[in-house]
């Protein structure tokens, strides 16, 4: 059995603004095989039965997101959460490693990092990061290593390059 279908891998997205990036996370993470998304903090997302939002945000929301996730809105499940550390301590007691993606002086690069088994990648906000208190709930900080004068990616940008080195590690 090849790591791609050994492999268990989620993603959680923390505070990210954007809609189009969950759109887009939602299509590379369809790509990549992960397991599940679940959004934390204000994260936009697809509306779902009993979602507590305005029905007008989640139409919005929805229809916007839809536009970049190309249909993967429906095939990759989803789930929100509103304590992410608590959601944190629950993937690392079913066995994930907590793997913050994150430009950080105590950062190992990406590629040179072969996980061993289940992984959870720890995405944040697209401004500040992943804020210092979720760094420290980690397991590891991976960065992407950049060659031109631009410090930083997109995060759905960013995402897909994790998820490919995770999955073919």
């Amino acid at each position: 059995m090849s790591s791609y279908e050994q492999r268990s891998i989620v993603v959680v997205a923390h505070n990210l603004r954007s809609v189009h990036n969950v759109g887009s996370l939602l299509r590379t993470g369809e790509v990549f095989a992960v397991g599940m998304v679940y959004v934390t903090g204000f994260t936009p997302h697809p509306a779902y039965p009993g979602d507590p939002r305005d029905a007008r945000l989640q139409e919005q929301q929805t229809r916007r997101l839809a536009k970049v996730a190309a249909g993967a809105e429906r095939l990759v499940p989803f789930e929100t959460r509103e304590d992410v550390h608590a959601l944190l301590a629950s993937l690392r007691d079913d066995g994930y490693t907590i793997v913050g993606l994150e430009n950080d002086p105590g950062a190992a690069a990406i590629d040179e990092y072969s996980p061993g088994g289940k992984v959870a990648l720890l995405l944040g906000d697209e401004v500040v990061g992943i804020n210092h208190d979720l760094r420290d709930a980690c397991d590891l900080l991976l960065q992407i290593p950049v060659y031109g004068r631009k410090e930083t990616l997109n995060v759905s940008v960013a995402a897909g390059i994790a998820l490919y080195a995770l999955r073919t590690a």
